[in-house]
């Protein structure tokens, strides 16, 4: 919202400084954008009068001008072609800053004759691009007074930001109202005299034109009263220049008198108006129903469509305009225009809202409708621009025609004064808070010790507005209307509290804490999308590619993978081939390692966080992290037999095809990075069917949970999807993974004593698991033993047929004292038999 200081002295009756102005609506809420004071450039320059202007003695394009500046004569050499004897200039004495070249002016000599001074023209003063010669100013213009002061560039112009709730406040004589509230001057009385009607019914005049258009209301809702009149035998022209510069202070254009005049109104008193002219109105009826698909071009130039969501105003001919947006150009008014109808009108802010959001229309009048505009003030508005139209345009009013009632808008609400400081956090006397109520319009209807009751005046809509409840059909009605009570008692007590507040000051509201529950804000993430993000950073840090792929694919793909049950298809999928649920993300990433491999790009590991569907009830749906490595890793000089390098980085491994390990190795970074507990899981060789059975395996925690699964693809399924070998897969159950156990953070575990390893090497049956041997190990004294690692497998001479070699490493770490030889020698028994009896392996 804009406007000039001195549009705002015509409604508020101060002599209040403009920064304490400023300060005040910002106080009050109403948020200070800026202040333009286009005159404090200018405030140095004085109106002068040239005494003489001869030509400079030495120079033949200057002129040496003697000056009467008001306090005496200065000498000032001039090279204006237009500087004469007798014109009056403005003048910059020495010292002053030029704002078109930013130059401070000092006293000089300009071939040999002193200069102390500038007479400026319009592009040296910053008020425009004219620099052909200095500014010739009227014949009457006072010498010595201020240049800013007597061109009316002295007035700032102010611009607050308006919350969406304060339509009020979109008018000068709402702010106007709010600082005189706050104590910054007085309001001014505005109550125009009602304009008599000289033609039409009641008049006693004769007269062979009729009384003009009259209104008819097919759609109440969208517009439910309605104010015309219309003026005859006017003239209409440009506007007054006082009218067009305060249109042009805040950004207007003006266009003729009968518009600035709609325009004038509409940021005067926050009250848009419109004009027609009545000789381009076809019949004697504007009716004001929902649009039907016509198409009508509008005040801006642009054609619109209006469906019947907009409200139009029509004649005999169609829409002449955009109720609440925006006018239409057939029946607009120019030079021509001899007689005028006005509208005053009420629209539905919501529905106005919705047709300018619809047709993408930004105008003044949608920005004041929409946000609710005083229908109290309607008669006194009509009253108001008729005069005004009058006294620039002359003519003759007609009577004021009407549609439709005065929507009902008186409203009470109470505020209890206890709840100031509860809500406020300030203490404020009740006799204070009153006051401040009754300065902002506001009636006391009644008042006691406790609570005072208000009238609620007609240009506050945000106050005590009715409250829309959109409550569940099953809602027992005694509770709706427990809660309808509620909210009409404490939306607009709150209402109150707030104009309370705010009238003090809001910088006068003191700051409160939030209290704080815990030393510790709780954690803004669950545990289980914690897994998630670990599981993405450990996947992404081990050179996978991560992928987002379709939930859904074929069904004959999806049963490749494991089931497809009828309950998870589609039954109006996006394409032919994407009707099923997916069984396990690694699916879509085989099929996204095959595109790779159709475009020449068979190397790829790719990963993905997300859903793997089993069945269509709620747990049926699993949150897995799946990885799929197809191709070989690159070819290196040292050899394909050389392992994955010691950083386990397998993009840096020599040339060789994937294997289980690859997709063993993944998981197991993925497990562990979550922290789950390593050493007790196992692997079992049920592995699901889309795995090549003897080069899989399922991860274990106890007997009952999985955790994953890895292994080569099977090559019925690497056959069926036309996929090149070898492709090896793992997926990571994220949802089978429990909620870590809240326990104190201990001290780290730093033993004092070098540990003692020892390798040992058994022959064990080819049948027996590897891992039963480690695990037995593990399990001779877990006070002592740290770690067992498997190192080697071999099969071959010197091993008998039928069984094969594992070399496992165990780590004795000694808490009190060094391990002697005797309790080495001790520990590396119990470990032996601890194997011999849970697996039948020897040592060799």
């Amino acid at each position: 919202m804009k406007f000039t200081l001195s549009w705002l002295k015509t409604h508020l009756d101060t002599d209040a400084p403009l920064d304490r102005i400023t300060d005040t609506l910002t106080r009050i809420g109403l948020e200070l954008e800026g202040v333009e004071d286009r005159g404090a450039a200018l405030a140095s320059f004085r109106i002068a009068h040239v005494i003489e202007a001869a030509p400079h003695p030495n120079a033949d394009r200057l002129r040496a001008c003697k000056v009467d500046i008001g306090d005496g004569i200065v000498s000032v050499v001039c090279g204006a072609p237009n500087a004469r004897t007798g014109m009056k200039a403005v003048f910059a004495a020495p010292g002053s800053v030029i704002p078109g070249t930013g130059i401070t002016l000092k006293v000089g000599e300009i071939r040999g004759v002193q200069s102390a001074g500038m007479l400026l023209s319009a592009r040296e003063m910053g008020l425009g691009d004219d620099h052909s010669g200095i500014v010739d100013l009227p014949a009457d213009a006072p010498v010595g007074m201020s240049y800013a002061a007597w061109a009316g560039l002295d007035d700032p112009l102010i611009e607050v930001s308006v919350t969406p709730n304060r339509g009020d406040c979109f008018s000068v004589r709402g702010i106007a109202r709010d600082l005189a509230a706050a104590g910054i001057g007085t309001l001014k009385p505005w109550q125009p005299a009602p304009v008599a009607a000289v033609f039409g019914p009641g008049t006693n005049t004769l007269s062979d034109w009729d009384d003009g258009p009259r209104w008819q209301i097919d759609w109440p809702e969208a517009s439910p009263w309605v104010l015309g009149r219309t003026v005859r035998n006017l003239k209409n022209g440009p506007s007054p220049q006082w009218l067009q510069e305060r249109l042009i202070s805040v950004g207007l254009r003006p266009i003729n008198a009968l518009v600035d005049v709609t325009n004038f109104f509409t940021v005067d008193l926050g009250r848009p108006l419109h004009v027609f002219d009545v000789a381009k109105l076809s019949g004697d009826v504007l009716t004001l129903r929902r649009g039907a698909g016509e198409t009508f071009r509008a005040l801006n130039g642009k054609d619109y469509t209006l469906d019947p969501e907009d409200c139009a105003i029509a004649d005999a001919a169609g829409v002449r305009s955009m109720g609440g947006v925006m006018g239409g150009e057939a029946t607009g008014c120019d030079e021509t225009t001899t007689a005028v109808f006005v509208e005053c009108a009420v629209f539905d802010p919501v529905r106005v809202a919705l047709t300018g959001r619809r047709h993408q229309i930004v105008s003044d009048a949608r920005q004041r409708f929409e946000r609710g505009i005083d229908v109290a003030l309607m008669p006194d508005a009509i009253e108001a621009a008729t005069a005004m139209i009058l006294d620039l345009c002359g003519g003759e009013p007609g009577p004021v025609v009407e549609a439709g009632a005065m929507p009902d808008w008186r409203r009470d609400a109470t505020m209890r004064f206890a709840r100031i400081a509860e809500l406020g956090g300030s203490a404020i006397p009740a006799e204070e808070a009153v006051t401040s109520l009754q300065r902002l319009g506001f009636a006391v209807r009644r008042r006691d010790d406790a609570a005072v009751t208000v009238a609620v005046p007609s240009w506050r809509n945000d106050v005590a507005a009715p409250v829309v409840l959109d409550l569940a059909p099953d809602v027992d009605p005694a509770v709706a209307a427990k809660v309808a009570e509620g909210c009409a008692i404490i939306e607009p007590e709150c209402d109150l509290i707030e104009e309370v507040l705010r009238l003090r000051g809001l910088d006068a509201v003191p700051p409160v804490s939030l209290p704080r529950t815990a030393p510790v804000p709780p954690a803004t993430l669950t545990s289980r999308q914690v897994r998630a993000a670990v599981a993405q950073r450990t996947l992404a840090g081990a050179g996978l590619a991560e992928c987002v792929t379709f939930s859904f694919m074929a069904t004959q793909q999806a049963l490749l993978f494991g089931d497809a049950p009828e309950a998870l298809r589609l039954t109006n999928p996006i394409a032919a081939d994407l009707d099923q649920l997916r069984p396990t993300p690694v699916s879509t990433l085989a099929l996204a390692a095959k595109r790779n491999a159709a475009r020449g790009y068979p190397d790829v590991a790719l990963f993905e966080v997300g859903p793997a569907f089993a069945e269509a009830f709620p747990n049926g749906q699993r949150l897995v992290a799946a990885g799929v490595r197809a191709g070989a890793t690159p070819r290196n000089w040292l050899g394909a037999a050389r392992p994955v390098d010691a950083e386990g980085d397998w993009s840096l491994a020599p040339s060789r095809p994937m294997d289980a390990m690859d997709a063993k190795g993944d998981l197991w970074a993925a497990l562990a990075a979550i922290g789950v507990p390593m050493e007790a899981l196992t692997i079992t060789p049920d592995a699901p069917g889309f795995y090549h059975p003897g080069r899989s395996g399922t991860v274990r925690q106890g007997p009952k949970t999985v955790l994953g699964t890895f292994g080569e693809l099977h090559p019925r399924v690497l056959a069926a999807l036309d996929l090149p070998g070898p492709v090896v897969a793992f997926e990571l159950d994220l949802d089978a993974i429990g909620d870590p156990k809240r326990r104190r953070r201990a001290a780290p575990d730093l033993p004092a004593f070098q540990p003692v390893r020892r390798d040992f090497a058994f022959l064990a049956d080819v049948t027996a698991a590897a891992d039963a041997v480690v695990r037995a190990a593990r399990g001779a004294d877990r006070a002592l033993i740290a770690g067992v690692v498997l190192f080697d497998r071999y099969q071959g001479a010197h091993v008998p047929a039928g069984k094969t070699s594992l070399a496992i490493e165990v780590t004795f770490q000694p808490r009190e004292h060094t391990l002697t030889d005797a309790e080495i020698e001790t520990a590396c028994q119990k470990v032996v038999a601890a194997v011999m009896k849970a697996t039948g392996a020897v040592l060799r």
